[in-house]
């Protein structure tokens, strides 16, 4: 399914509250978060011709984020950075001091950040990024899973020393029992989902985001055409376009957002032209895209700078992730988890069906960015899907994990 941003806005600038998450100071306190990581490189950029020629396109170019940070996701930009901000801002105010430059190893700031609690919802990688954060400065990370977060997830966390707490039901469940617990006991929700008088945080997390778009700028030899961006609350697609819209303005690329058919909850959004909560149904596979209902930060800014909203199948992002398993031609093999090609998966709906990719301007010009989001954050399901397990994949491309 395709649905084109017709609503009046669309294209309009963004408001100065969400303008300011991608201005240059923002960005400037990422790259210093950043830098402070011992084990903080960017992570490449792959040249897919053949599967571009496949689908008469003039390039595809995806960012793989399977290296980023030793957490094989992106959502190891946001999380930990909205962590460790929110530490140095509270040392800074308790102390009067002003010099912590993300010093992670700082006295004061390591004795301020033992008596904090951080508390999130997930459904695997936003907790993970969550607890890292919380031990690099000795905090305490407290993560709300819901039933269908698999073993395998919830000990990549614990592997940081957060507390699982489990939750009966879906994503959105576990977001209010997470809200619920830390209002009675003082704990800090640092969610990458927003409602109203709850963006500060979000925020942060979608600006430690920006991290990802200033490196694929960099490496890419020219602004690409467009850009096939996965979306569960919308909060990554949203920093992806909203840093497009404040530093190019017009001559950003358009930014196609891609959704589980069996949560599409922007897509339905869009439709009716305001955020909505969608029903929950049958599980997606797409588990770090299972959510119902928008971030309300991502969706003020996907309103205004989102061109489009696909739908893919089950079917379609499974063979998707087989796909960049065993590669055409000498294209690399790359290691996605069930959610992280969904954007490439939504760049082949459009290209197999004429009319959409005339709506889209999609043709033998297009040069088309998409985001491997996630490598394999669970090996057993991935091998049980691709039939290889990551390490085959890695050994036959010659790669290796970080």
């Amino acid at each position: 399914m395709l649905l084109i941003n017709q609503n009046r806005h669309y294209g309009e600038e963004l408001e100065a509250e969400y303008a300011n998450i991608f201005s240059e100071n923002s960005i400037a306190e990422v790259q210093q978060y950043l830098q402070a990581r011992k084990d903080h490189k960017a992570t490449p950029l792959h040249n897919m011709p053949a599967l571009a020629q496949s689908l008469s396109i003039a390039g595809i170019f995806m960012k793989d984020e399977d290296y980023r940070l030793g957490l094989h996701s992106f959502k190891a930009l946001g999380g930990a950075y909205a962590v460790i901000r929110l530490a140095v801002d509270e040392a800074e105010l308790q102390t009067g001091k002003k010099n912590f430059n993300m010093d992670l190893k700082h006295p004061d700031l390591r004795r301020i950040a033992e008596k904090m609690t951080f508390a999130c919802a997930t459904d695997g990688n936003h907790g993970r990024s969550v607890a890292a954060g919380a031990q690099l400065i000795g905090a305490r990370a407290v993560i709300f899973v819901h039933e269908g977060v698999s073993q395998k997830r919830r000990d990549e966390i614990s592997k940081f020393g957060a507390e699982i707490i489990e939750v009966k039901g879906m994503y959105d469940d576990a977001v209010q029992e997470a809200l619920r617990l830390s209002t009675i006991n003082g704990w800090i929700v640092t969610s990458d989902t927003s409602w109203s008088g709850y963006e500060r945080i979000p925020a942060l997390v979608m600006q430690g985001y920006t991290a990802l778009m200033q490196e694929a700028l960099a490496q890419l030899s020219e602004m690409p055409s467009h850009i096939f961006i996965q979306a569960g609350v919308g909060g990554f697609a949203a920093s992806v376009s909203g840093y497009l819209k404040v530093h190019y303005g017009d001559r950003q690329p358009k930014i196609i957002v891609v959704e589980p058919e069996r949560a599409a909850c922007l897509y339905e959004s869009m439709s009716v032209g305001q955020a909505i909560k969608i029903e929950a149904g049958e599980p997606t596979v797409m588990a770090m895209l299972e959510c119902y209902e928008p971030s309300l930060s991502a969706w003020r800014i996907l309103l205004k700078t989102a061109a489009a909203f696909v739908t893919i199948s089950e079917k379609e992002a499974i063979e998707t992730m087989n796909l960049l398993a065993r590669p055409l031609g000498n294209d690399p093999g790359i290691v996605s988890g069930e959610s992280g090609g969904s954007g490439l998966a939504g760049l082949i709906h459009v290209c197999q069906d004429r009319t959409f990719k005339k709506a889209l301007g999609v043709n033998e010009h297009s040069r088309i960015l998409v985001i491997n989001t996630e490598g394999a954050t669970d090996y057993e399901l991935y091998q049980q899907l691709v039939g290889l397990t990551p390490a085959e994949v890695y050994a036959k491309n010659h790669l290796h994990l970080n």
